[in-house]
């Protein structure tokens, strides 16, 4: 069974942090910071890779 314990949960703890920090940062509108922040609060693994990849930011990492 797959556990996240010690080092890779500290990893995922971080990670999390990190992308709530940058949704707080971000210049959307405060009911999507809300909605990004909750998703990766109830999600971790799932909401950060969403995050990642279809956040506020995203769009200018893949220019």
């Amino acid at each position: 069974m797959f556990e996240l314990s010690g080092f890779g949960g500290l990893l995922i703890l971080a990670l999390d942090l990190w992308a709530i920090i940058s949704v707080f940062g971000s210049t959307v509108s405060t009911g999507k910071k809300v909605l990004w922040t909750l998703l990766i609060i109830f999600l971790p693994i799932i909401g950060f890779i969403a995050w990642f990849f279809l956040g506020p930011r995203a769009a200018q990492r893949r220019v």
